[in-house]
């Protein structure tokens, strides 16, 4: 996607009704969701269990403890979930090591928000380990800042990553654009009183007021947010 930024768009956020831009990581910028069923998969393979294939719409999107205390308590596998944490942990890092795919239009997004400098995030119910490592490939100098599921005492469906993004950024939440592809960090940024853009992966996210559903990243640029934030879409 290509598109001209208007001069009045060209300076940082500071006077505008767009502050920033606040983004998911998993299945938003980095085509990761499958990444994590297969750990997923494979770990309970590992432990003498089968997952059911239907159970991949429950565990995307949300924390780690979430996901994978459903995983136990669905398989009765014996295992911890501090045990699980780690072992899925090193399973997902080890398949992003071999490969990385970015979704359709990350690259070119992160490149106009930082040539224009716009102030951006990334907030993440990933753990910071898992954060660092993707960071190579999505270039930290794009991000002012960065939240991690295990830096928040509640993360995503709750607002506190959204509005300690925000608040880090100094920009009012109701004027942060996040872009988000489930239903659970959806849940997240409107509960933070964020404008959403929604770009579904795994599962669908239904329509809903203030809510705006695009097909890829191809659709969002700059002049895009912005006019999400001046008159809504």
């Amino acid at each position: 996607m290509t598109s001209t930024v208007p001069a009045s768009l060209t300076r940082t956020a500071e006077g505008s009704a767009l502050q920033a831009v606040l983004l998911d990581m998993d299945g938003t910028l980095v085509d990761t969701e499958g990444f994590w069923w297969e750990a997923e998969v494979e770990v309970f393979k590992a432990l003498g269990h089968v997952l059911d294939e239907t159970w991949r719409e429950v565990v995307v999107g949300g924390p780690m403890t979430r996901s994978a205390s459903f995983l136990i308590e669905a398989t009765g596998a014996a295992i911890t979930l501090a045990e699980l944490t780690v072992l899925l942990n090193d399973t997902f890092e080890d398949r992003i090591g071999r490969d990385l795919p970015l979704m359709p239009g990350a690259n070119r997004l992160l490149a106009e928000l930082a040539a224009h400098e716009m102030p951006t995030a990334l907030v993440s119910a990933s753990h910071r380990r898992i954060i660092d490592r993707v960071l190579a490939s999505l270039g930290p100098e794009n991000f002012a800042l960065t939240v991690a599921g295990d830096e928040v005492p509640r993360t995503k469906p709750h607002p506190d990553p959204y509005l300690l993004a925000a608040r880090g950024l100094g920009a009012d939440p109701a004027r942060c654009a996040v872009i988000e592809d489930t239903a659970t960090g959806v849940a997240a940024a409107e509960a933070a009183g964020c404008r959403v853009i929604a770009v579904p992966s795994v599962a669908p996210i239904a329509p809903a007021a203030g809510r705006t559903i695009v097909g890829s990243l191809e659709e969002v640029d700059l002049v895009f947010l912005h006019g999400l934030m001046t008159h809504g879409h």
